[in-house]
């Protein structure tokens, strides 16, 4: 099942050298009661790199149930204030597009399957989507926004299955990680009675990093891969939170160190934080944000240690950093999908109708100027 992909371009820091080899039936079973697939979480999102080069994920088109949605790829370079579209050709994305960054303009983007595949093509960039290599996951990324993680030891896939594979930096190929069910079944997985896995990441010093959901109340499903094993390393909640169900929403790559979007329960009384840590060990968390019953449509990072979400209340809130509290924007521009953070604490809001996307940039006064309009050629039908 081992299919090589096409070399990727140069200065690219990963060779996506071997197909993967999920999926393989040595794997020995497991109980029901660990067994803990990857669960599915909105793919709208934005990423801003440590040297200001920024990414959006944005659906774009019409209706899923037709197959006439599509995503799309878009990029604002450091020095510029517009963005340009860069989807990666020559495949099907109607199942969705799962981004990892670097500094550098480097990017590398599964393709979640749809159009009848069973797994997940790869593209890699190393000049700001100008150029694109590709390679190959032989089996489903899951549909979270942080399935994906690269950096200086590699590449993590969280698949759908909840297995998680890796891919080394000097392009040896994917090897098993963690296999369906391993995290949900160690002694750190039991501890937080894991239901799904949500992201994968890297630390600084290159330690994997798997996030999950989990029943027990007040437990960070947060797990780091030391010394052969799963070691628990998230946050303690505190306070009214600390009685709730934790899930991770997002696992990412910050300034110095990680950053997490936790959500702490359901209904009336569910709450977020972000956390933030430096090596793992110890964390800062926010001041929590009251949602409801209010659903995160999209999230993201920002410069920094920065983070954003858009709520299905009409909602966007975004926070700073470490020791920051959370700060609402205001009322957004009509369709929405995800947002951008820009230079000197600002936003873009990135709304879509149909094939037309539309920029709208914060102004320092508190309103939305129109600044940018991007049509998209979509192919309407060519799914069907």
């Amino acid at each position: 099942m081992v299919k090589p992909p096409r070399p990727l371009p140069s200065g690219a820091m990963l060779l996506l050298a071997a197909g993967l080899v999920a999926g393989c039936a040595s794997a020995p079973s497991r109980p029901a009661a660990v067994q803990a697939s990857a669960v599915t979480a909105p793919l709208a999102t934005s990423l801003t790199a440590a040297d200001g080069n920024s990414w959006a994920v944005v659906p774009m088109g019409g209706s899923a149930a037709q197959e006439n949605l599509f995503w799309e790829l878009f990029t604002r370079p450091a020095a510029s204030t517009r963005w340009e579209l860069v989807t990666p050709p020559g495949v099907a994305d109607n199942g969705g597009l799962v981004a990892a960054g670097q500094a550098g303009r480097r990017l590398d983007v599964a393709f979640r399957p749809s159009q009848g595949l069973t797994f997940s093509p790869l593209a890699s960039t190393a000049n700001g989507g100008q150029t694109w290599g590709v390679g190959l996951i032989d089996a489903p990324v899951a549909a979270v926004p942080d399935a994906l993680a690269a950096g200086s030891a590699g590449m993590l896939a969280l698949l759908s299955d909840g297995g998680i594979e890796q891919a080394t930096a000097t392009g040896t190929g994917w090897a098993r990680l963690a296999a369906p069910g391993a995290i949900a079944g160690s002694p750190a997985g039991r501890g937080c009675a894991v239901t799904g896995l949500t992201a994968v990441a890297y630390t600084p010093s290159g330690t994997p990093l798997a996030a999950a959901a989990c029943a027990r109340p007040g437990v960070a499903g947060i797990f780091a891969r030391t010394g052969g094993t799963w070691q628990a390393a998230g946050p303690v909640l505190t306070g009214t939170l600390a009685s709730q169900p934790v899930r991770v929403l997002r696992l990412a790559s910050a300034a110095t160190g990680n950053l997490a979007l936790l959500q702490a329960g359901t209904g009336a009384t569910a709450g977020l934080v972000a956390a933030w840590t430096a090596g793992g060990s110890t964390w800062s968390v926010s001041p929590p944000l009251a949602i409801g019953t209010a659903q995160v449509l999209a999230s993201g990072t920002g410069a920094g240690a920065a983070a954003w979400v858009l709520l299905s209340d009409g909602r966007a809130e975004t926070i700073a950093g470490s020791g920051a509290a959370w700060r609402q924007l205001p009322a957004l521009p009509p369709g929405t999908a995800t947002l951008a953070a820009g230079p000197a604490g600002g936003f873009d809001a990135l709304a879509v109708s149909g094939g037309k996307l539309t920029i709208y940039q914060l102004t320092p006064a508190g309103s939305w100027l129109e600044a940018q309009v991007i049509s998209v050629p979509i192919q309407y039908g060519s799914s069907s």
